[in-house]
């Protein structure tokens, strides 16, 4: 196992003292306001920690007077490509001339991005503001609940009713909602989301949701419910991305209680073609209402292009479209060239590429892997990685092997990151002594991957069409975002 030269910091990236350039945009000042608040938030039970129960924050909507009744919702649940989808139905309704909410989670460099109003997270200053405002009654239910001998609420299940009480405020016209973590018990299923989108189920979080694919589905089923009374009768639609057959049986077992209406991809909609473009991809989908044809994504992948026509048959289905009624394809078109997915196979600079994703388990390992394969030609690819000590490290290593010649393998600063030495001796059993090569930080990787890439070979020139990827863990791609001044999106 090697280990790394000696970094040099140069213009395209900054050392980790100097912290990360942002171009613009809050005051030091509302970032110091921010950063109270987070450290505030952060005494409370972490997001990877859930009890069976939504007693406290449906506490919570009831005193501020039901705001995530107040307008429509989408729902998203799943294992892989939530955040994708969830932003490509906000991007498609914003076009459709809707004003719109959003929460994803978790975020990449700033948690005002897990609130969006109008495709843009809302400000520190906002957040400050709309956490002060819940504060007494967050703390009359943490005092509640403390008589009865259960938890304070939880960061997320404050973050959530921080998000649908903003959402009411703005007001907006239809909350698009990522879960957190399951489905059934998740804070934000406090909402009725009218069409309940199920992503890709995998392995994932087995020691909250269940040790296998049908205990999973059953913890994501738990979004599609019966659509609630009202003088205007509606139907709850689940849309379901392909899935392994033990997890779809519960799906659908599920929405037939509840009286879901079901679209399901491969059946009622599917991507009829892609081809891969400079920047992206051009689609041909099969929607609910239809085909929509000359449909450019700006994101790379097979997986996104079937996340897309997911996003597509959501949308429909809360305008109603069918085989009678298709949305607008111009509305479409610009929707989807405007959708934007920070941190999954986005392009930091170039001479040597480097690219990040936010890959953090061994699908979307695998999803990385084929993408690289499919799109790419490096000649020569070196990996960055990075990943939570709670994760499947030796399934994502598995994953990345065939397609990187050499890893470097380090910390991205996170308490929950997995040591390094522990994470390289996975690596070394994987891809070999010669092939693993470590740094302590994410800085001193980067440059350690940099420097690799651009290693001159036997013929005494640099190998050109080198590239570098940075991956293993959302808070690595948000890390290596910041390095690069990136703005939080």
């Amino acid at each position: 196992m090697n280990h790394e030269p000696e970094p040099q910091y140069g213009d395209d990236l900054r050392h980790p003292a100097a912290g990360p350039r942002l171009s613009s945009g809050p005051s030091p000042v509302e970032l110091a306001e921010m950063a109270l608040v987070e450290a505030e938030l952060d005494t409370r039970w972490p997001e990877t920690k859930i009890e069976p129960s939504l007693t406290r924050i449906a506490t919570l909507m009831d005193l501020l007077g039901s705001p995530q009744q107040s307008y429509p919702a989408i729902h998203v649940a799943g294992t892989n490509g939530k955040t994708s989808v969830t932003r490509m139905i906000d991007a498609l309704l914003t076009a459709l001339h809707r004003r719109t909410g959003r929460i994803t989670s978790p975020h990449l460099q700033l948690a005002t991005e897990r609130i969006s109003i109008d495709n843009a997270p809302i400000t520190p200053a906002r957040y400050v503001e709309t956490y002060r405002e819940l504060e007494p009654f967050i703390e009359m239910i943490d005092a509640q609940s403390a008589a009865a001998g259960g938890p304070r609420m939880s960061k997320f299940e404050v973050l959530t009713g921080m998000a649908f009480a903003a959402f009411a405020e703005a007001p907006v016209d239809v909350a698009v909602v990522e879960t957190g973590l399951g489905g059934t018990w998740d804070a934000t299923n406090v909402i009725d989301g009218q069409v309940a989108v199920i992503t890709p189920i995998g392995l994932d979080h087995t020691e909250y949701l269940g040790p296998d694919l049908t205990s999973i589905a059953g913890e994501k089923a738990g979004i599609i419910k019966r659509a609630p009374e009202s003088l205007v009768p509606r139907d709850t639609v689940a849309i379901i991305a392909q899935q392994e057959p033990e997890a779809m049986e519960v799906l659908l077992r599920r929405a037939v209680e509840m009286d879901a209406a079901v679209a399901r991809e491969g059946s009622e909609f599917r991507v009829l073609a892609r081809q891969i473009a400079v920047g992206g991809q051009q689609l041909e989908l099969q929607g609910l209402g239809g085909v929509y044809d000359e449909i450019f994504l700006p994101l790379h992948g097979e997986h996104q292009a079937r996340n897309a026509v997911l996003a597509l048959a959501a949308v429909e289905a809360f305008f109603g479209a069918g085989a009678d009624r298709q949305l607008d394809i111009e509305a479409v078109r610009a929707g989807f060239a405007n959708a934007t997915s920070p941190g999954r196979m986005e392009r930091m600079r170039n001479a040597p590429t480097i690219f990040i994703d936010a890959a953090h388990n061994p699908a979307g390992a695998q999803a990385l892997a084929a993408t690289l394969t499919a799109e790419f030609d490096f000649r020569k690819l070196v990996g960055v990685v990075s990943v939570l000590a709670d994760k499947d490290a030796a399934g994502i290593l598995a994953a990345l092997e065939p397609v990187l010649d050499e890893i470097v393998v380090t910390s991205n600063g996170s308490p929950r990151a997995m040591e390094v030495d522990l994470l390289a001796d996975l690596a070394v059993q994987r891809f070999g002594d010669e092939r693993v090569v470590t740094a302590a930080t994410l800085p001193d990787a980067l440059e350690t991957a940099i420097a690799i890439a651009e290693e001159v070979g036997e013929s005494g020139e640099m190998v050109s069409g080198a590239g570098v990827v940075v991956t293993g863990s959302v808070v690595t791609a948000g890390a290596t975002r910041a390095l690069f001044g990136k703005d939080p999106a």
